[in-house]
């Protein structure tokens, strides 16, 4: 269908080819494929669409797609497994943007938390502080945990069920928080 419409629409006027790669998109976003599947359609799109910023995140993000599967012991990565790898480069885009501020390297920070944003679209859905701390209160009512002595057991338990959902820091700070 997609290759239809971009017959159709195939003469030079920006409006229709943008249409076309808005459409693609829609289509993926869509769709249920694997992570590899969906950023190889992402790196075509911003091929097409020549947006380079977009391009060089997707690239990465397959780099390291491609490092896990020939690591020492090659397996199939399983959705947590691709979850806290996409984590693990967006945190590191952010840690990396935070440097280039504290030098008033303003442009490369941009770009950094730029690439960011187009690794967390391919993030499940993220939970709110609120939310986070309501999943906390629940674990420590079950763990009974009330000194920050507990703050293990109580971490370990959030983390399981939050797995990909929340990023470990704010788990971390939220318990400590609530067990102080």
């Amino acid at each position: 269908m997609y290759k239809r419409f971009q017959y159709l629409f195939a003469d030079n006027n920006k409006i229709f080819t943008n249409f076309v790669l808005y459409f693609k998109c829609n289509i993926i976003k869509n769709s249920i494929m694997l992570l590899e599947q969906k950023i190889n359609e992402g790196i075509k799109t911003a091929m097409l669409a020549k947006d380079k910023l977009r391009l060089e995140a997707l690239r990465a993000v397959k780099a390291a797609i491609l490092l896990a599967k020939t690591a020492e012991n090659p397996t199939e990565l399983d959705e947590v497994s691709e979850t806290k790898m996409l984590q693990k480069l967006v945190r590191q885009r952010r840690e990396t943007a935070e440097i280039y501020l504290q030098n008033n390297r303003r442009e490369l920070a941009d770009r950094e938390l730029a690439e960011a944003a187009v690794i967390e679209e391919f993030l499940p859905k993220q939970m709110s502080e609120e939310e986070i701390e309501a999943a906390v209160k629940a674990a420590i009512a079950e763990t009974g945990a009330i000194t920050v002595k507990d703050t293990g057991k109580v971490i370990g338990k959030v983390s399981k069920q939050l797995a990909g959902k929340a990023d470990g820091r704010l788990i971390s700070d939220t318990v400590k928080k609530l067990l102080q």
